[in-house]
């Protein structure tokens, strides 16, 4: 353009000259400041800009396509071109707004409702694409395919507890509400704070043995577990004396257990065969004798046995107290 405005004025001009002399004389120079004005009214919104707006590419900007196979693409559906599934997150959302028009005659209502169904579009849009996001920065896809593992060898991290992979689980609904790294950092420092309770509780015992220093400490470690180790001997010790000793090796099984003091010589017996704990005996033997007692008042009864008293339990615990007397023979 600039050649033809210099073939016209003439061979005396360069394009270049006549550029310059047209912009300071009529667009810098007084012709301009009187006919353009500083700020221009109505100038046209640009709506599609990335800050929110209705038509806002930032709504549904695309994620770079995955890096997987072909055949892994196809075993998906996914369309890396479009960063697209066979199948979204509900599928039938276009149904909204795909048999929409703007006609010139549309009342009020109609205009409304057609924007309704636009919104209701457009955050079905920003539902499907949040999925994506999440699905995309927790590594989902990769670990659906089995990528992952062969990750985690090469990067390997301090060992999880399974206290900690029952916590995850729990944890889990907060994934839609934080990033992977948000969400590392928060687990990670959970576990700082249980490592650092722990330490505070260790201190605390020290402090009530009267130690001080952390150099004092060592030593009360090595006495302890020299005096564990000496009393965890000692048991192991009475137990093998005790079944040298013959009959009181008969009841090592439950001579430890609640209830045990409470027993006679042949109900210990009883026990030890039945291995039977003397509480759960003691438990049973209440309730049998208790049910003959109401049945002997003429008291209607209903047996209310425990559920781990089997039959031949039953009747071994009937036959040595209708033998010791506790209960007459018709009741057994």
């Amino acid at each position: 353009m600039r050649e033809d405005m210099a073939a016209h004025v003439g061979a005396s001009r360069t394009p270049q000259e006549v550029m310059e002399h047209y912009v300071s004389m009529y667009i810098h120079g007084n012709l301009g400041k009187a006919c353009i004005p500083d700020t221009i009214p109505n100038r046209v919104t640009d709506h599609t800009c990335p800050s929110g707006g209705p038509l806002s590419p930032s709504l549904t900007t695309p994620l770079p396509p995955l890096d997987i196979s072909v055949a892994e693409q196809q075993q998906l559906g996914y369309m890396p071109l479009r960063d697209d599934y066979e199948i979204e997150y509900d599928q039938d959302a276009e149904t909204l707004i795909s048999g929409l028009s703007v006609n010139y005659d549309d009342d009020d209502v109609e205009i409304e409702l057609k924007r309704a169904h636009v919104d209701m579009y457009v955050r079905k849009l920003k539902e499907r694409q949040r999925r994506k996001n999440i699905a995309r920065d927790y590594n989902l896809v990769p670990a659906f395919l089995g990528k992952d593992k062969k990750d985690k060898e090469k990067t390997p991290k301090r060992k999880i507890t399974k206290e900690e992979k029952e916590l995850r689980l729990k944890l889990r609904p907060l994934y839609q509400f934080m990033s992977c790294k948000e969400f590392e950092d928060f687990f990670e420092n959970m576990h700082k704070e249980r490592v650092l309770r722990a330490k505070i509780r260790e201190l605390q015992r020290y402090r009530r043995n009267g130690i001080t220093k952390m150099e004092e400490s060592a030593e009360y470690e090595a006495a302890r577990h020299k005096r564990e180790k000496r009393k965890e001997n000692k048991n192991i010790a009475n137990s093998k004396r005790g079944k040298e000793d013959g009959k009181d090796g008969e009841f090592a099984a439950i001579e430890n257990l609640p209830g045990f003091e409470l027993l006679s010589d042949r109900e210990k017996v009883l026990c030890s065969s039945l291995n039977l704990s003397p509480a759960r005996y003691v438990t049973v033997k209440t309730i049998i004798i208790k049910d003959h007692l109401q049945k002997r008042q003429g008291i209607p009864s209903k047996s209310r046995l425990p559920s781990y008293l089997d039959k031949v339990l039953k009747k071994r615990i009937l036959n040595f107290l209708t033998e010791s007397g506790w209960i007459s023979r018709d009741a057994s």
